[in-house]
């Protein structure tokens, strides 16, 4: 039978509202036999509002309408329709659309009805979920702040959402000429030509629309916008709309802005100073170098041998041979300490030529405090340097005829003082002799002469004591300085004089040494005779020049250390005389004065051989008890 194999279920009413037929497939959805669809279940007629066997199977909530809405059919001849929830052989309930259309005799009277039954449980519960994403997605287009729009494959507008029109404050139509084109009177007169060859070009041509312009507002004003739009294909690959999108990027234009003329202010600060700019990784790797420290060394870092570090490859390509080590040393210091990098050293110019520079470096970190950058300045400072390097040999040369015509001074006055009671002793000794001589001699005038000769003597001793006493008088003024701070003092005085001879001073000392009181001019002056010794003794070296100044305990007294890595001592034995020196300048007093002063402090003074090379100075201070 055909209609067995309908889809659905098939089904027949007579005239009343009673089954008279029903496929197996309808029986068996809602459990019952023909007989139970029909029971009336009030013992009132189904038309007469009585309840059938068959609204058993309908949902509580769907019982009354289903009823109604099938009497009104009966009652009135016209086509069922209805929507209700069925209770199917496995507990559930699965939504069903059952319609049925009348059956009439030659007289119009109806005979009888007959329906079918359709599942249509994935529609209704697809409808809302249909309808609830639309509503969301209608939401979601009228509260992105962004403006939405469309238009159709050949342009004319479509539509717009609803913060377009809050925003610009124009409708769809105003926005619409009378041939169906875009306006673009929202556009900045200044930008719309552009607007719209790039919008028509992607009519055109397919390919998606993005454009910059600026865009008038509600108020009157205008913004900077993005437009992009993507046209929309059937499955033939024919456009069929296109939508688009606006979004305010006026902040981020006029930001970018700013930054592009911070920007190039600060690269034309760079060109501009004078001085030569790098800038390094983390790890001090090269990533930048300015015009002026690219002309000065003549390369760039593109340039550099790869088969090492850019750094190293740096240092050993511009920094002189003498400064490298010490240049390597604190540059490591840095990296691992992230303190900032200071240091003088010579610097190859492309020419060939060394010459003076300051350097300096610091750190840029994160929020975090995490180094990201090194940022170094490097100024040329020759000229400033050979200006110090001759000033200070001017001075050297003024202190040394100061020092000579003191000395001669010194000398003049003594010879003056001592002079006259020396002359007096000849004298009266030339006398005595003469008395002696006589014939017969003259004791007694002999004996006078020699009274003279002893008395003009201790005159004589007596003018050296007070020229001595006079010198203690001036000199001796102890007291509890820390000796420390008298080594670094002359450790400062020294070290530009150590960036010129390319040398490093080091000081390492031991803590809580306390000396017995000691005269901090002369103590100073030994410590700066002791170490300028060093460094013009490492001025022709070509090894590592370091100066080392070692204060530490011994034997109950401190012990203070001065090695350099010179050429070493020649006349150990010599040394410390008065008057013998092996500098062409010299005098031959330092050391002997050096020595005089550490013992009248109660200290010695020695010298040694330093390994593996140069000479050490040593001397001891006693400490207090």
């Amino acid at each position: 039978m055909v209609a067995e194999n309908l889809y659905g279920c098939a089904w027949a009413l007579d005239a009343s509202g009673q089954f008279t037929y029903a496929t197996a497939t309808a029986q068996a959805l809602m459990a019952m036999t023909l007989s139970e669809l029909n029971l009336l279940l009030d013992k009132r007629p189904f038309l007469d509002g009585g309840e059938q066997g068959w609204q058993r199977s309908a949902h509580p909530q769907d019982r009354e309408k289903v009823g109604d809405s099938l009497r009104r059919a009966l009652r009135s001849g016209q086509d069922w329709n209805c929507e209700y929830r069925i209770l199917r052989a496995d507990g559930s309930y699965v939504w069903h659309r059952a319609a049925a259309r009348p059956i009439r005799d030659s007289q119009g009277r109806i005979t009888g009805w007959y329906g079918s039954t359709l599942d249509i449980d994935v529609y209704m519960r697809t409808e809302p979920a249909l309808v609830e994403r639309e509503r969301l997605l209608q939401q979601l287009i009228d509260t992105v702040p962004a403006l939405f729009w469309s238009t159709n494959a050949n342009g004319t507008p479509a539509y717009i959402n609803k913060p377009f029109t809050k925003v610009i404050g124009a409708s769809l139509a105003a926005m619409t000429a009378d041939d169906g084109s875009p306006t673009l009177s929202i556009v900045h007169p200044e930008d719309r030509e552009a607007a719209r060859q790039a919008f028509h070009t992607s009519l055109t041509t397919g390919i998606p629309y993005i454009r910059r312009y600026r865009q008038i507002r509600k108020d009157g004003s205008y913004r900077w916008t993005e437009s992009r739009a993507k046209p929309l294909r059937d499955e033939h690959g024919t456009i069929v709309q296109w939508y688009g999108v606006s979004t305010d990027i006026h902040d981020l234009v006029t930001a970018q802005d700013t930054i592009e003329k911070r920007e190039r202010f600060l690269w034309q600060l760079v060109a501009k100073l004078p001085a030569m700019i790098d800038c390094a990784d983390a790890n001090g790797e090269p990533i930048f170098r300015s015009q002026q420290l690219q002309e000065f060394l003549g390369y760039d870092l593109e340039e550099l041998d790869t088969k090492k570090s850019r750094l190293a490859a740096t240092l050993d390509a511009a920094v002189h041979p003498d400064d490298l080590a010490s240049v390597k040393e604190i540059y490591a210091h840095s990296l691992a300490t992230g303190e900032p990098y200071l240091k003088k050293h010579r610097l190859r110019r492309f020419d060939g030529v060394y010459r003076w520079v300051e350097t300096r470096a610091a750190p840029m970190r994160d929020t975090d405090g995490t180094i990201v950058q090194w940022n170094v300045i490097c100024l040329d400072i020759d000229g400033e340097v050979r200006a110090q390097e001759n000033l200070l040999k001017a001075q050297q040369r003024l202190a040394s005829a100061s020092q000579a015509t003191r000395l001669a001074e010194v000398s003049a006055s003594i010879a003056h003082e001592v002079n006259q009671p020396l002359s007096a002793v000849i004298n009266y000794s030339v006398a005595c002799q003469r008395w002696l001589a006589a014939d017969p001699p003259n004791f007694s005038r002999a004996q006078r002469s020699l009274e003279q000769i002893i008395h003009s003597a201790n005159s004589a001793v007596n003018v050296v004591g007070r020229i001595r006493a006079l010198f203690e008088q001036a000199t001796d003024q102890r007291d509890c300085t820390a000796l420390t701070e008298v080594v670094f003092e002359v450790k400062d005085l020294l070290t530009e004089e150590g960036h010129l001879h390319g040398a490093r001073i080091v000081v390492t000392c031991e803590a809580h040494l306390r000396p017995l009181p000691f005269d901090r001019v002369q103590i100073q002056q030994v410590l700066f005779n002791l170490m300028r010794n060093g460094l013009d003794a490492m001025a022709g070296s070509v090894n590592e020049k370091l100066l080392e100044i070692r204060i530490h305990n011994a034997a109950g007294n401190i012990q203070v250390e001065i090695s350099d890595r010179g050429k070493g001592i020649a006349f150990p034995e010599k040394i410390f005389e008065p008057f013998f020196t092996t500098k062409e300048q010299g005098m031959g007093m330092g050391l002997a004065i050096c020595r005089t002063i550490i013992e009248a402090h109660g200290g010695e003074l020695w010298a040694e051989r330093n390994e593996p090379e140069g000479a050490k100075f040593i001397f001891t201070l006693p400490v207090e008890k």
